[in-house]
């Protein structure tokens, strides 16, 4: 993100492409994000009339233009739906009293969008905020009141990601992927920038429908984290888990094990194949290992000693002796690490192509990365959290309202055991 940079005065103002950039932050809301507009919009239209009377709350002031007269309720209609607001009244003084921020939230929520997504985005660093607010309600807003009005949001935020849970047969979890590598946040810390990490858990529920269960941030990716992040998810009442899927991240085994140690573990399949090609000795045999693996993953059902789980392992041993001499790092990686991948094979094929793999997070780690590249750093993890919490509540709170994902009646099929 750019800003420029008012050497004289020492404050820094938002370039029209960074305001531009934060937008899409709130294009694709929907009701859950209508209580946060509302907050913005009754914060603003509170200090306007705190200019207008010339006086702070309760204060004594020959200065006074009028005297506050409690709020008047009104429900105005967005794209987010509609939201209830509280209009500020005032009574007696010079000139009518009717807030600048109603009449350009009545025109449009572009503003109002932008001032709350730079809360979203800058955490404590209130300056930024407060430019964007003077410039919606045309007047002089203090720190602190930016502090206040920040405050009620991460209330919402805090909310969402503390809400009950309850029975998720499926959990997918992951730290955040990219084709380079994992998803680090830049975090300031003790003034200098350091890596922090997302983990990230979602779940399917009993109706078939996707929800993003819960995010936590911090500096590193160790099992303190996750275990800490997973007894998180069972306090707020996750339980019923049939299945987790993820990747073999640092840290995730040990606290899986302690925390979730009676359910299957279904190792990513994806990056099981990505894994497996830095055990290939030679490029050629690159695209053979791959197809043979893609092959396990894929096994039909039919077979004199089983189902597809059978196939599978029929065809793991088959790979294991085939590369024993000419590749025998790969035969004891595949022997050792590929029967991870194979827990989804206990279920329904449908169930199968949808949880094998963690790659049913990847839309919101592109989310992620897209607005943290706007960001670059952030003053510290909580502000990291908030602008993660603020896309995941948004994109949950679609998946909970649309489509059904699986079907609710592959839930309860269960096929074979291993």
């Amino acid at each position: 993100m750019t800003y420029q940079t008012d050497d004289s005065a020492g404050a820094m103002t938002l370039t029209q492409d960074a305001v531009a950039a934060l937008l899409p932050l709130l294009t694709q809301g929907d009701n859950p994000l209508a209580e946060l507009l509302s907050v913005v919009l009754n914060a603003a239209m509170k200090l306007e009339r705190q200019q207008h009377l010339r006086a702070e709350p309760h204060e004594r002031s020959t200065d006074r233009n009028g005297q506050a007269n409690g709020f008047k309720e009104r429900t105005l209609k967005t794209r987010l739906g509609q939201i209830g607001v509280s209009v500020p009244q005032v009574r007696g003084g010079e000139g009518n009293f009717r807030p600048a921020s109603l009449e350009a939230a009545l025109l449009s929520e572009k503003a109002l969008k932008v001032a709350l997504a730079e809360m979203y985005v800058q955490g404590v660093a209130t300056r930024r905020v407060k430019e964007i607010l003077e410039a919606l309600c045309g007047f002089e807003v203090s720190s602190a009141e930016v502090s206040r009005a920040s405050k009620s949001m991460d209330d919402v935020l805090e909310r969402w990601r503390t809400r009950a849970l309850g029975v998720t047969p499926f959990v997918q979890m992951d730290a955040g992927t990219h084709p380079k590598g994992r998803v680090w946040c830049k975090v300031r810390h003790g003034g200098i920038v350091r890596d922090g990490t997302l983990l990230i858990a979602t779940g399917v529920r009993e109706d078939g429908r996707r929800t993003v269960l819960g995010v936590s941030a911090a500096l590193g990716e160790h099992e303190i984290h996750w275990r800490a992040f997973l007894e998180s998810l069972v306090k707020r009442g996750l339980c019923g888990v049939r299945l987790l899927t993820s990747d073999d991240h640092a840290g995730l085994g040990a606290a899986r094990q302690a925390v979730f140690g009676g359910v299957p573990w279904q190792r990513c399949q994806f990056h099981l194949q990505q894994n497996a090609q830095s055990y290939v000795p030679k490029d050629s045999m690159k695209k053979e290992v791959a197809s043979r693996i893609r092959a396990i993953f894929n096994a039909p059902g039919a077979h004199p000693k089983g189902g597809a789980l059978a196939s599978a392992q029929q065809q793991l041993r088959v790979a294991v002796l085939h590369y024993k001499d000419s590749a025998p790092r790969l035969s004891s990686w595949l022997e050792e690490a590929l029967p991870e991948g194979l827990a989804v094979f206990a279920f329904a094929e449908g169930v199968r192509r949808l949880l094998r793999t963690s790659n049913g997070l990847e839309r919101l780690n592109l989310e992620i990365r897209r607005r943290f590249k706007v960001i670059g750093s952030f003053v510290n993890e909580a502000s990291c959290l908030r602008l993660a919490s603020a896309i995941l509540m948004e994109i949950s709170d679609e998946w909970e309202s649309g489509k059904v994902y699986l079907s609710p009646s592959l839930l309860g099929e269960k096929v074979e055991s291993k």
